[in-house]
Order: C-alpha cells, then sequence, then structure tokens
C-alpha cells in the first residue's frame, strides 16, 4: 500500500522538510551542553538548564498550541512556529553579546515555543496525508529526516564551537534559513484535513481514552530516556576520558546517523511487520542496552552507541499509534497533549545530580526506567490488537 497519495504528495514533503528543522535545532542542545560547561565553568547540573529550559517550553505551550491549531489550522500553526523559532534564533545575537547563561536560556525558550507548535501541526498532518493503514510508516518516513537533522547538528556545531567559533553565527544562520521556509509556507496553501476527509472515521467523543492516556506516559518516558541519553552523550564521553570534545560530538553525530538509518529501516519494516511488534522489539533491545551500559568500561560505549538504533522509531511509533482510531478534531486535541512530553527532557536535570553526587554511570538509570515503560506500553498494544 502507498504512503501517500498524489494528491498529498506535495503537502507532504514540505511537512516532512520541518522534520528537520526541529530535529537540527534539538541536537544543538547537546553540544551546548558541554559548551556553555566549558565556556562559563559552570557544573553538569547547571548546564542542564539548557534542556529544562527549552523542553519547559513544550510543556507550557502544547495546549495552547493545540488551541491555535484547532482554530486557525496546521499552516498557521506551522508559520507561526517557524517564526518564533526564526525570532528566537536571531535573538542569540544580542545573547551573545550579553554573554550570559539566563540570556542564552530567554533565546532557547522561545525557540522551543516555536518547536512546540511546529510538532504539534507536523506530527499528526503527516499521519493524516494518506491510508490510515500505513500512518506510522509514513510518520516513521517523516521523522527519519528528523534524525537527519539531529545527525548533522553535532558534527557541524561540535566542529565549529570547540574550534573557537562563537555561539552567534550559526543561530543567525538558521533564523534566516528558517524565515526563508517561513515565507514558503505562508504562500503554499496546505489542505486542511476536516472530518469528512480525516482517513479515521471514529464519531467524535470529549473522550480520549486509556489508550491515549497510556500512548501519552509511554510518550513521556520515552523522552526522558532519548533526551536525557542524548544530553549525556558527550559529557559521558569526555568526562570518562574516552573521547576528546570534538571526537565526542562526532560519535554522537554518528550515533544519529544509526539513529536516522534506524527510522529509515523502520518506516521500511513496517510495511511487512506491524507497528506495534517493532515498538515491542526495539523496547526489548533498549533496555538490554541500558543495561550494558550500567556494567561500565568499554561495553558501555558500545551498547550506549547500539541503543540508538533500538530506540530509533519509539517516538512516531508510540504517537501514531495513540493517535489510532480518532478523529480529525480528537488528533488535534491529542497532539497538544502529546508534544507535552518533551518536558521528559528536564529528566537531564536528575542525571546531572547523580553524575555530579555520585559516578558517572549510575544516571543511566533514568532512562532504563524509561524505556521500561515503553516496553510495558507495547505489551499492552500487542495484547490489545490479539
Amino acid at each position: 500500500m502507498k504512503l501517500t497519495s498524489k494528491q498529498y504528495l506535495l503537502p507532504y514533503i514540505l511537512i516532512t522538510s520541518l522534520f528537520f528543522l526541529w530535529g537540527f535545532a534539538r541536537a544543538i542542545l547537546d553540544v551546548l551542553n558541554q559548551h556553555f560547561r566549558e565556556a562559563m565553568s559552570i557544573s553538569i547540573t547547571q548546564s542542564a538548564m539548557i534542556q529544562v529550559t527549552t523542553y519547559l517550553a513544550y510543556f507550557l505551550t502544547a495546549i495552547p498550541a493545540g488551541l491555535f491549531i484547532s482554530r486557525y489550522g496546521y499552516r498557521y500553526g506551522v508559520v507561526c512556529g517557524l517564526l518564533l523559532y526564526a525570532t528566537g534564533a536571531l535573538l542569540f545575537i544580542p545573547g551573545a553579546a550579553i554573554g550570559t547563561l539566563p540570556a542564552f536560556l530567554a533565546c532557547l525558550f522561545i525557540i522551543g515555543i516555536g518547536l512546540t507548535f511546529l510538532e504539534t501541526s507536523a506530527n499528526p498532518y503527516a499521519t493524516e496525508l494518506g491510508p490510515q493503514d500505513t500512518a506510522t510508516s509514513r510518520l516513521n518516513l517523516s521523522q527519519s529526516f528528523n534524525g537527519m537533522g539531529c545527525a548533522l547538528a553535532p558534527f557541524v556545531l561540535g566542529e565549529y564551537l570547540f574550534s573557537g567559533g562563537d555561539i552567534s553565527t550559526p543561530y543567525m544562520l538558521m533564523g534566516f534559513v528558517v524565515i526563508a521556509v517561513a515565507i514558503i509556507f505562508a504562500r503554499v496553501k496546505l489542505p486542511e484535513i476536516t472530518q469528512e476527509e480525516s482517513t479515521t472515521h471514529t464519531p467524535t467523543s470529549g473522550k480520549l481514552g486509556k489508550a491515549v492516556l497510556f500512548g501519552f506516559l509511554a510518550l513521556l518516558a520515552y523522552e526522558v530516556a532519548e533526551i536525557s541519553i542524548n544530553s549525556y552523550f558527550v559529557i559521558f564521553l569526555t568526562s570518562e576520558g574516552v573521547a576528546t570534545n570534538v571526537e565526542a560530538s562526532r560519535l554522537l553525530s554518528l550515533a544519529l546517523f544509526i539513529f536516522m538509518g534506524g527510522r529509515f529501516l523502520g518506516a521500511w519494516v513496517m510495511k511487512f511487520v506491524h507497528p506495534t511488534k517493532v515498538l515491542f522489539g526495539c523496547a526489548v533491545g533498549s533496555v538490554a542496552c541500558m543495561c550494558g551500559v550500567l556494567f561500565g568500561g568499554e561495553i558501555s560505549l558500545y551498547a550506549l552507541v547500539l541503543n540508538f538504533a533500538c530506540e530509533a522509531i519509539m517516538f512516531p511509533t508510540i504517537f501514531s499509534l495513540s493517535l489510532t482510531g480518532l478523529d480529525a478534531q480528537q488528533k488535534k486535541r491529542a497532539s497538544s497533549y502529546m508534544m507535552m512530553t518533551p518536558v521528559g527532557g528536564c529528566a537531564f536535570l536528575l542525571m546531572g545530580i547523580i553524575a555530579d553526587n555520585t559516578s558517572l554511570v549510575l544516571p543511566f538509570f533514568v532512562p532504563l526506567a524509561g524505556f521500561l515503560i515503553v516496553l510495558a506500553f507495547a505489551t499492552y498494544k500487542m495484547r490489545k490488537r490479539n
């Protein structure tokens, strides 16, 4: 079965381009942690405020973003998100002149608001642009380009920042690129999916159901695990003496390319294997990898990198499975709740506290707990399907 139809091909391509943009923006944070630690002589706990500030924006603005999109539609949600993203990026120019952590955090908070609007718009829209049977595979394919953005950011920014580059230049360039993309979306008409056109036909109801609630918890747990691992990666390798700053950022980029490949592979596999089974197998793999990391030593590095392949399909698969059976309006509302889950990135603060007060390996119990919850959700969906 085709991923999408000719009618929706151009909108699907345009929407998929957004996944790259926010993947790039989020992955930069994983390099900024180490950069600010060295430039400002702050602790791991203090550097965790980069994640806390950005992902707190998701929690605070996801529901308002959902209400905005429900009223004005996906296209206006995208344009609004892009303009906020560009504003936060360009504010890095005066932020760099001020040179304090709070100034940078204010810029990242605005970017976080913009990303919330983008993700709340694009994720459910991608599931609607084609047959319902291929919604999960379609979202995984779009998310693969998110993985591409994630993979490129640590390599490009790591090489630049750890070679003495200033922080304002890359954000200024990002701001101009995002403004250009916003102009394109403002001029191109995207079809709005109405109740009649929606690929689902469940009658509208005020209740979203237990599956959506469990999906929300599983997605939150995944975000806790994924963001914590990415944010801690460079710090962990450099503090353990495994790699220098530049080498660690390159390794993170390599791991994220593996992550991207996992999403492309997952989108293809789900044409033949039901998404619940793929999610279950990947969740088992991630739990095993986190147990391997806890052993420490050389095995921890291999297990850590392998986990990127295992976790690759989790976000789009959990997201899509949670929205299965909802009508168009319910999807917009449920999506706004789902986009509160990146607040799980604040759990990196807990990893920082553990790392500063115990050992560098013990913080990995945090993502282990997250992947166990994802495994429970996958088990639930498999049993419900059978």
